[in-house]
């Protein structure tokens, strides 16, 4: 690690256990102010005091953070220690690694120098899908479907693990990222040849804010900025406010971890977070495992927040006790973050930094809670539930509502299922699935759903055979505890067999529903619902056929599939009768918070970590037995339907093009309010009728060949068909949603796609019009590259979500915002109009540029470039064009 920098005065010794290492010691760049600076704001202090080089990094850049209560707002550059991918956002940016260096080469640099600077962790976990379920061999068999639909890309990432250096590929199968993060691969301070510095990370995964649970500062990223921060370049950021969220009292008996993200999630949407740092304090913290802590940070995403922080105190270290990390290395974390003022004791107030905004929640006032049926933050106490889903088929049709009419809501489908009858209502639970980071990284949640599922069947209660039911660990080490604590077979009997370690149907994977199913639901036209432990129910996501998704913890996950619909009031309602006849509630099973913590203790083990983890290095059978290329470049084969080199590099010259706007440009898409990266980006199941089909149908490929969007994101000819597939999109041109677009000259009603070829084989330029939050949801780089591709080329909305609107920036697209108060129908647009964009060769940041229309009218919007580095980015093309034209010249 290079020390020549402004800091190196700042250089401490700090010996532990006969060791000596060195450490920059912040504090005493200004004591006062220091201990007045939020955690958080502390560790991207260091990061630039460590990293000041003059260029990237500057003095005036530290003494803006150090004097954060005034700087607020000012750009600062952070350079995070480490990235980590998933698979579904790591093969597209080990795609592009392998185009740059294709490009490198082409414009007569060194390929080689296209390489990982920091550490970059990739975990294949989004791969695998549930398609065999409550069976005995369902894991073994998921995995063998898993590895024979993705053996390419496997072979793919496989090649990028030995040709790009500083880069681990933990196998398929191993887990979920953020969990494996978590538990494995979380160093909370770095040792880099005796330097020892907080660890830090970004990652392609919105969810990667799970981390700083454990006290590591970390956030999701776009893909592409990623690949930035892979080549060595500082991430630009604006010097974030910090909401001081205070926690007091302790966690209602009856309530979970689970109940009380969603009841913070709601209650940071309504105070407002968006773009903050949250950091937790207060007395309530120390009543939290770092598995609790963990579940909060996990949902920042759908608070809003950028980080949603705990900063390492005596309970951190337990856990990396608990989780079989060295010794030695826990030693030096505790003595390195005391000397650097780092280490918290949340039950010492005189402690508590200075924060922007304050918010509070008395843990005291959770209740068992879920959130949906369409949105993570609109929670709903299980007491409301019944009368809520009610009122969501009488609500007109929006993130509430379902505008059933009420002759309809009667609606019953008989059906007959593996011979037997059955009937499906409004509020039917045909999915329940344990699944996702957010909850099976946490052992209370999973053993309380262990000892409930005993208890239902001690009492002979079960479950509907046509419930699609499922269990998929975010590691080997759940199933390790689970089985030893005897909870397995009670799973296994009401249904939720191991079907793989994943993320599964959080994201999208969990599978086709069984055919009388399905056809029961479209027949009856009814609101089916999926009840997971996930993080993210927008409209889509989690199966075409679930128009209503809730998220819960994985024991009301077990209590909804018991009774078999959400109109259920679990407080006057039975879930059954019992042998004696007896009728069985809730609370009759519901095991109490002390037996779960109890239960912990007994078997939540160390050596589980140790065993679990240690195979990570050595891979498994079918990872082992894969065979990949050993060259420096990538051997692109032609007919290939995973993996492609992408056209963002193709025609690019050493000299950027001139800056230019958008001349008579056409509205392709005109969106209103909350429009999410599901919407945008290609996921889930290619539909059989979509553009995606079409393509690779034409390539050979039966229907049972085509896989999911996201395991083809190396390939842009089907991602570019699947963008804005999704066939809950609601676009103004249409009179009911799905994929399809007006062709504004001719009129004519086409796919989205084949719409934006036409107006490419026409020469137009297209932008796309948006309403409040565009880009909410996932950090989906193909919500970027496929409109690009597309010939998108500015897009005006009300408001960007964060991650969004940097890889619009990061592609080339220009992101403009209208002026407060002012919207698309305030102005009187629909959308049909020719748009003419003026950009000046001096453009600023946050510059106001005028929008020309063809009915001679004309509005004023803002350049969403946000610091100057960004608006470089897009000068250049897109911020990987940038790198490659900086890596070329390099020799």
């Amino acid at each position: 690690m290079a020390t020549s920098n402004s800091y190196t005065g700042l250089l401490r010794e700090l010996k532990v256990g006969g060791e000596s290492y060195k450490y920059y010691d912040i504090q005493s760049l200004n004591a006062d102010k220091y201990k007045r600076l939020p955690y958080s704001v502390r560790v991207l202090l260091e990061s630039a005091v460590r990293s000041c080089d003059g260029f990237q990094v500057t003095t005036g850049d530290v003494d803006n953070i150090i004097d954060w209560e005034k700087s607020q707002g000012l750009e600062i550059p952070f350079r995070p220690a480490r990235v980590i991918l998933q698979d579904f956002t790591g093969v597209p940016a080990v795609v592009d690694f392998a185009a740059m260096r294709d490009a490198v080469k082409r414009l007569g640099g060194d390929p080689g120098k296209i390489n990982p600077v920091s550490p970059v962790d990739l975990v294949i976990d989004h791969s695998v899908q549930v398609d065999v379920f409550r069976s005995n061999d369902a894991l073994e068999r998921n995995q063998e479907l898993e590895f024979q639909r993705n053996k390419e890309r496997f072979q793919f990432l496989k090649w990028g693990a030995n040709a790009f250096e500083n880069m681990l590929i933990v196998p398929p199968g191993s887990g979920i990222v953020h969990q494996v993060n978590l538990e494995f691969l979380g160093r909370v301070v770095f040792n880099v040849d005796g330097l020892l510095y907080p660890d830090s990370v970004v990652g392609t995964d919105s969810h990667t804010t799970m981390i700083n649970g454990l006290g590591i500062v970390g956030w999701g990223v776009g893909g592409i900025e990623a690949e930035a921060v892979m080549l060595g370049q500082a991430i630009s950021m604006v010097l974030p406010k910090v909401v001081g969220y205070k926690l007091v009292g302790e966690i209602n008996p009856l309530a979970t971890s689970t109940d009380v993200v969603l009841t913070i999630t709601k209650h940071l949407r309504q105070v407002g977070v968006v773009g903050k740092f949250v950091e937790f304090y207060g007395p309530g913290v120390a009543q939290l495992s770092i598995a609790d802590r963990a579940t909060i940070s996990n949902m920042c995403p759908e608070y809003g927040a950028t980080v949603g922080y705990f900063p390492v105190d005596t309970m951190s270290l337990k856990y990396l006790r608990q989780t079989a990390r060295d010794e030695v290395k826990i030693g030096y974390i505790e003595a390195y973050l005391r000397a650097a003022g780092l280490f918290r004791d949340y039950t010492d107030p005189s402690t508590d930094p200075v924060f922007s905004e304050w918010a509070e929640l008395d843990l005291g006032g959770v209740v068992p809670s879920l959130s949906g049926p369409k949105r993570p933050h609109d929670r709903v106490s299980v007491t409301d539930m019944k009368q809520d889903f009610q009122s969501c088929l009488d609500n007109k049709v929006g993130f509430k509502g379902f505008a059933i009419p009420p002759p309809k809501q009667t609606n019953s489908v008989p059906f007959s299922y593996e011979g037997h009858d059955y009937n499906l209502t409004h509020g039917s639970v045909v999915i329940s699935a344990i699944t996702s980071c957010t909850n099976t990284s946490n052992p209370s949640v999973m053993l309380g759903a262990g000892l409930l599922a005993r208890n239902a069947v001690r009492r002979g209660l079960s479950v509907a055979p046509y419930i699609k039911t499922s269990l998929s660990p975010g590691s080997g080490v759940v199933t390790y505890y689970l089985r030893e604590s005897g909870v397995v077979p009670f799973l296994e009997q009401l249904g939720f067999s191991l079907v793989g370690y994943g993320c599964m149907t959080c994201i999208g994977n969990s599978g086709p529903l069984p055919e009388p199913i399905v056809t029961a639901i479209e027949g009856g036209d009814l609101v089916a619902v999926g009840v997971l432990s996930g993080n993210r129910n927008f409209e889509g996501r989690i199966n075409p056929h679930t128009r209503a998704n809730y998220l819960a913890s994985p024991l009301l996950c077990i209590a909804y599939a018991i009774a078999g619909s959400v109109s259920i009031d679990f407080e006057t309602e039975p879930l059954g009768i019992d042998e004696s006849g007896v009728e069985v509630y809730l609370r009759d099973i519901w095991p109490s918070r002390s037996e779960i913590q109890q239960v912990e203790r007994e078997f939540v083990l160390p050596v589980m970590f140790k065993e679990t983890y240690a195979k990570i290095t050595t891979g498994n059978a079918r990872w082992n037995s894969l065979e990949a290329p050993s060259s420096l470049l990538y051997p692109w084969d032609s007919k290939s339907t995973y993996i492609k080199p992408p056209p963002f590099f193709a025609d690019m010259e050493m000299t950027p093009p001139p800056v230019v706007g958008v001349a008579s440009g056409r509205v392709l898409l005109n969106l209103g309010d909350s429009v999410t990266t599901d919407h945008i980006s290609p996921a889930g199941s290619i539909s059989r009728n979509s553009p995606a089909a079409r393509y690779l149908g034409s390539r050979g490929l039966t229907p049972r060949e085509f896989n999911s969007y996201g395991s083809r994101r190396g390939n842009d000819d089907v991602m570019t068909r699947g963008t804005f597939a999704n066939i809950r999109l609601v676009n103004k041109f249409m009179d009911k949603a799905g994929p399809k677009t007006l062709h504004i000259p001719s009129g004519d009603t086409m796919d989205v796609f084949d719409a934006a070829q036409r107006y490419r084989d026409e020469g137009t330029a297209l932008i796309v019009l948006a309403g409040k939050d565009y880009g909410s949801g996932s950090s989906r780089d193909w919500a970027a590259k496929g409109p690009w591709i597309m010939g998108i080329r500015a897009v005006i909305a009300e408001t960007y979500e964060r991650i969004h609107r940097s890889n619009l920036v990061g592609m080339g697209i220009m992101p403009l915002q209208y002026k407060a108060g002012e919207t698309a129908t305030t102005l009187g647009l629909t959308g049909k109009e020719l748009y003419t964009i003026h950009l000046p060769q001096d453009l600023k940041p946050g510059q106001d540029l005028t929008v020309k229309v063809d009915s001679d009218k004309s509005f004023t919007v803002t350049a969403r470039f946000d610091t100057d580095v960004e608006l470089s980015y897009y000068k250049n093309g897109g911020i990987l064009n940038f790198m490659i034209r900086k890596m070329a010249q390099q020799q």
